[in-house]
């Protein structure tokens, strides 16, 4: 059960958007592992990322969201993987999906506190089993050659 300031955030987002864009990335480290974070405000453990801002294009938002969520710094691009739709939270929601190299960032700061409170570094082909279920079938889609899905 979701807790009363994200049903609140929920509401007002819906209210104040028609369409919403979210930013998220496989961040890969030198040792083959992927970063997943622990939202304090939803469960599960998925990709950092998070909303696009008004004025903001999507490799900044990514950036921001990186650095705030994942304690991430991009120094090359990001790669864009595949845009998804995201129906079941917010109607008319997408996510676009890129992959980080471990050779394309550099850890900036510590991201722990008042929105993510655990940071974790696995194997994508095993991963951590409190990832989200959209957040596992995105890893069998990119390390598992699984079919690219069209919902989140």
């Amino acid at each position: 059960m979701t807790d009363l300031r994200t049903q609140v955030f929920r509401i007002w987002f819906r209210l104040s958007r028609w369409t919403t864009l979210g930013a998220r990335a496989v961040v890969e480290n030198d040792r083959g592992e992927i970063l997943l974070v622990r939202q304090t405000y939803s469960k599960g453990l998925l990709f950092p990322g998070g909303g696009v801002e008004h004025g903001e294009t999507m490799m900044t938002a990514l950036s921001r969201e990186l650095e705030e969520e994942g304690g991430v710094r991009l120094t090359a691009p990001a790669q864009l993987f595949s845009i998804y739709s995201n129906h079941k939270i917010m109607r008319n929601d997408h996510v676009a999906l890129y992959r980080v190299a471990a050779s394309d960032w550099i850890p900036f700061g510590d991201p722990i506190g008042y929105e993510i409170s655990e940071l974790v570094w696995c194997d994508p082909r095993a991963p951590h089993a409190d990832a989200t279920p959209g957040t596992q079938r995105r890893l069998r889609e990119i390390y598992a050659d699984a079919p690219i899905a069209d919902h989140w």
